[in-house]
C-alpha cells in the first residue's frame, strides 16, 4: 500500500477530477484504511497553521459520527446518503491537501507498523474513538482556541491508524489530552471567569 501522501497527491493532482469532489469519492479513495484516512482529511483544515474557515463544525460532526462507529467496532463507516453525496470544490480540496502533504511526508519519515494492537484491537479502537469523539465535540464549539489543538490530535491519531503505528497513535492521544484540557479550561473560564491554561502559560513564560 502506497504512502498516504503519495495516494493523496495522485488522487488530487495527477488524475482528472470533476470540478467538485463528493464524500463518496473520499470513501472510495480510503479503501481499507477508511477510518484513519477520513480522520486525517477531515481534521486537516483545522489542524493547518492557517486553518480554512467554516470547516470545524461540519467536519467535527462527521468525525464524531465516525468515532462513535469506531467505538462500536465497525470495520467500515456508515454515513447517511445525503452526507455521502455532499461536495467540496476540487480547488478547495487541492489547496487543503497541498498544504497538508508536507506535514504528512514529515510524519511518514518516522512511521512504520509497530505496537499495532493499539490500532487494530477492539479495546485500542475504543480508546481512540472516545478520544476523537471528545476532540470532535471541542471542534464543534464556536470558541477561539478550541479547534486547532484538538484537530492536530485527531490528525496525528488518524495518521497512526492509517499506518498501524501505535507509537504515532499514542502521540496523537497525548495531544488530544492536552487539547481537551486546553479547550475545557477556555470553556470554564468563559462561564465562571478566571484564566484558562493558555493565559496561564503565557503569564508563566512572560516571567
Amino acid at each position: 500500500m502506497a504512502k498516504l501522501s503519495v495516494e493523496l497527491n495522485r488522487y488530487f493532482f495527477e488524475e482528472d477530477r470533476n470540478p467538485e469532489v463528493t464524500f463518496y469519492d473520499i470513501l472510495t479513495l480510503a479503501g481499507e484504511r477508511v477510518f484513519g484516512i477520513l480522520f486525517v482529511l477531515l481534521s486537516l483544515p483545522s489542524a493547518l497553521p492557517v486553518p480554512a474557515p467554516g470547516y470545524s463544525i461540519p467536519f467535527g460532526v462527521v468525525m464524531f459520527l465516525l468515532a462513535v462507529q469506531l467505538i462500536a467496532g465497525r470495520k467500515r463507516p456508515w454515513l447517511p446518503e445525503r452526507m455521502k453525496q455532499s461536495t467540496v470544490r476540487l480547488t478547495t480540496a487541492q489547496r487543503i491537501v497541498k498544504s497538508g502533504i508536507p506535514w504528512l511526508r514529515r510524519l511518514e519519515l518516522f512511521t512504520k507498523p509497530r505496537f499495532a494492537s493499539l490500532c487494530t484491537s477492539f479495546s485500542g479502537r475504543v480508546v481512540i474513538g472516545v478520544a476523537i469523539s471528545l476532540m470532535a465535540i471541542c471542534m464543534m464549539i464556536p470558541i477561539p482556541g478550541t479547534n486547532t489543538l484538538p484537530a492536530i490530535g485527531i490528525f496525528i491519531t488518524g495518521f497512526g491508524l492509517v499506518e498501524d503505528d501505535g507509537i504515532i497513535t499514542l502521540m496523537g492521544l497525548v495531544v488530544c489530552l492536552i487539547g481537551g484540557l486546553l479547550a475545557g479550561s477556555i470553556f470554564f473560564a468563559l462561564i465562571w471567569g478566571g484564566s484558562n491554561l493558555l493565559e496561564l502559560l503565557k503569564q508563566w513564560l512572560g516571567r
